[in-house]
């Protein structure tokens, strides 16, 4: 019992107990974080990262530099190359005498730089080629910087750098940006939907927002706002409910090149949108600055849904609010989506709140993990271990078949909670796997207590049907 318990406590308190002073984070290339018990710093970053081309040739050779300020040194980081929006690493790196080491990540060799010791650094310099087996037409460079075990900053970018030509993010060469999108005039000449809630893009970086304003004459049309942090793409959409599919959206993000472009599309159920012509679109304004991605325009389209042929402003709506990374200009699986409480009206300047609903999804994915990584397995190692071991008594029963039956007790409730809070949020069956997987987990779960109902007493000739179905159904 003592060996359990300590195995289990073991389990549980690894993660908190991961820090790597020498550098070796391979486990972080995917979001550059470092595992440590503290949340990323929001606050404006000390640190930047920039690029220069070292070789103007072809294929040639970049030079990237860290840098800090010698009042707040950095003692670890993370730094790795991407196409603008996609994830994987692309090209290596060389080093040079700076306290540094290659790492391996997605399964690259030398994609990405980290520390070697724990000492202050204020700048670090390091060498960067592409693949010669793989055109890339544009490339930003991404950091981590660490000052200390609980003051981290994650994802400091560089601006994006063409390899076809000069920076292409350079503020001193790219035309003037759009007007700085803030949240006023919400809810009395525009509408707006932000995350979170009524939070404002000209002060925080990590807000999420969009406006629709409906013009009035001598103009016509919508003007539209949108803004937001994004690895590759921010968008919204039109709908007739609060789910995806039969959407008319509009999507802010990175084109193969790097830039930043608005495109119109269409979604048809639960997968990639089809891209339309942009139609009747006019006064364009992009940018793409400090990592957060800004679109305004005017649009004098319809909006298109399965039952909003005959448009007109009184329309009522949903709105959504998605964003994710794109690979070469094509968007990808959203990273999170939200929806609209209500249905809105372009003629009703409002401040649009949304549903709610995204703490029941987390809920969901929590308790099945509670079950089904803690709980189930907890009662199984239980009666596995220690039954024969254990002569203690609790209820006039072993020990170990009251832990037990506790704990798959409180799996089949916490499943049966889980299943709940997904037909809960998402408003009635939904096609494909996962809720197929999901509705024969409960149906074994509840038919596992209808057996212990049922049982015999062990000393049954029929006791061993009830043993091979308990040990079949886990």
């Amino acid at each position: 019992m003592k060996r359990i318990v300590l195995l289990l406590v073991l389990t549980w308190a690894a993660p908190a107990a991961r820090c790597y002073p020498s550098g070796f984070v391979s486990e972080s290339c995917a979001d550059m974080t470092p595992n440590h018990s503290a949340a990323p710093q929001t606050a404006a970053t000390p640190f930047t990262v920039s690029a220069e081309r070292s070789d103007p040739a072809p294929g040639g050779q970049v030079t990237v530099s860290l840098q800090g300020p010698s009042s707040g040194p950095f003692t670890g980081f993370l730094l790795e190359a991407r196409e603008p929006g996609g994830l994987p690493a692309v090209g290596s790196f060389l080093l040079g005498s700076d306290p540094a080491r290659l790492l391996t990540c997605f399964q690259k060799p030398n994609s990405a730089v980290s520390h070697s010791s724990a000492s202050p650094k204020t700048n670090i310099q390091v060498t960067w080629q592409p693949d010669p087996d793989r055109t890339v037409g544009a490339v930003q460079f991404h950091a981590s910087f660490v000052q200390n075990y609980r003051t981290f900053w994650v994802g400091v970018k560089s601006p994006v750098l063409s390899l076809n030509g000069s920076r292409a993010a350079d503020a001193g060469t790219q035309p003037p940006g759009p007007t700085p999108i803030s949240n006023d005039g919400c809810g009395s000449t525009k509408l707006c939907f932000s995350q979170p809630p009524n939070c404002n893009p000209s002060i925080s970086s990590n807000c999420f927002f969009t406006s629709a304003k409906l013009l009035t004459p001598p103009e016509s049309g919508v003007r539209y706002e949108l803004s937001g942090p994004g690895e590759g793409y921010i968008a919204f959409g039109w709908s007739d409910d609060q789910k995806m599919g039969n959407d008319d959206i509009y999507i802010c993000g990175l084109s193969s090149a790097g830039n930043v472009d608005v495109q119109r599309a269409f979604s048809v159920g639960r997968k990639a949108p089809n891209v339309q012509p942009k139609g009747d679109i006019s006064d364009i304004q992009t940018s793409n600055q400090n990592g957060v991605l800004t679109c305004t325009f005017t649009s004098k389209n319809n909006i298109f849904t399965s039952s909003s042929t005959n448009f007109s402003s009184n329309t009522l709506f949903y709105m959504l609010l998605a964003y994710g990374p794109s690979a070469n200009g094509i968007i990808m699986e959203h990273q999170k989506a939200y929806s609209s409480s209500q249905q809105v009206a372009l003629t009703s300047p409002a401040v649009i709140q949304s549903d709610g609903k995204e703490p029941m999804i987390r809920a969901h994915g929590c308790l099945m993990l509670l079950a089904w990584m803690t709980l189930g397995p907890l009662g199984m190692m239980v009666a596995r271990y220690l039954r024969r071991s254990s002569k203690v008594k609790m209820f006039g029963k072993d020990l170990w078949f009251v832990v037990h039956v506790s704990m798959m007790s409180f799996t089949v409730a916490t499943t049966i909670i889980a299943f709940i809070l997904a037909f809960s949020y998402l408003g009635g069956w939904e096609y494909g796997v996962h809720p197929v997987l999901g509705c024969l987990v409960l149906t074994l779960a509840l038919i596992q207590p209808i057996l212990a109902l049922m049982r015999c007493t062990p000393q049954h000739p029929r006791r061993f049907l009830f043993n091979w179905a308990h040990f079949v159904i886990i």
